[in-house]
């Protein structure tokens, strides 16, 4: 196995629990995780609004009018605003565990309101060398531009990389740009991808 010498995190999902998915999935009558991550990943309002290309308000009413809910925009975006919740018990040791061996860094798809209410307040964010946000950069995952962006800016090549995500279309994606990547979900999936890999004994 090539031996690894940067670790990237997904946030959502990885080590932070995204509360608000259920509330959204009852809303949009859908059933299973799977089925709601590949449509929100795919909305064309997410996209835009995670690559910073439009307004809080103008995300919400599309959302609203395109998922066809029952709420109305200024109350959608009431709630979306709080979708992330606490950081996953045990992922800030983690993370201290993994950065004292290697580089580390988050790649997330996110955007400003999540970022400036939530994500950007943590301590976490402290033991991170690297930062890939989606709404800074102008490019989401799983899209290949997103992933080129990573291996240009990392000091190693990109089969050195260990990407974790809890999204099966982003580990594809990342994967066919030339990352070793791994689908977890929550803190103990990502420990066992990084003893997997070798990253951690």
């Amino acid at each position: 196995m090539t031996e690894i010498e940067v670790v990237l995190f997904d946030l959502g999902g990885v080590l932070v629990d995204l509360g608000g998915v259920g509330p959204m999935k009852e809303l949009s009558a859908i059933d299973t995780d799977d089925e709601f991550w590949d449509r929100w990943l795919t909305c064309r309002w997410v996209r835009a609004f995670e690559r910073g290309e439009c307004t809080p308000d103008e995300f919400a009413a599309g959302i609203v009018e395109d998922w066809g809910l029952t709420a109305d925009a200024a109350a959608f975006l009431e709630a979306f605003q709080d979708w992330p919740g606490r950081l996953f018990p045990g992922a800030e040791a983690l993370i201290e565990h993994v950065h004292a061996k290697l580089p580390i860094g988050c790649l997330s798809n996110t955007n400003a309101l999540h970022w400036d209410r939530h994500f950007g307040t943590w301590p976490i964010l402290e033991h991170f060398d690297y930062r890939f946000l989606s709404y800074e950069l102008g490019v989401v995952k799983p899209d290949k531009e997103l992933f080129e962006h990573v291996v240009e800016a990392l000091p190693a090549a990109a089969e050195r990389v260990l990407f974790l995500d809890d999204n099966l279309v982003n580990v594809n994606g990342a994967i066919d740009a030339g990352l070793v990547a791994r689908h977890v979900r929550g803190v103990d999936g990502a420990r066992a991808a990084l003893v997997e890999t070798g990253v951690l004994d």
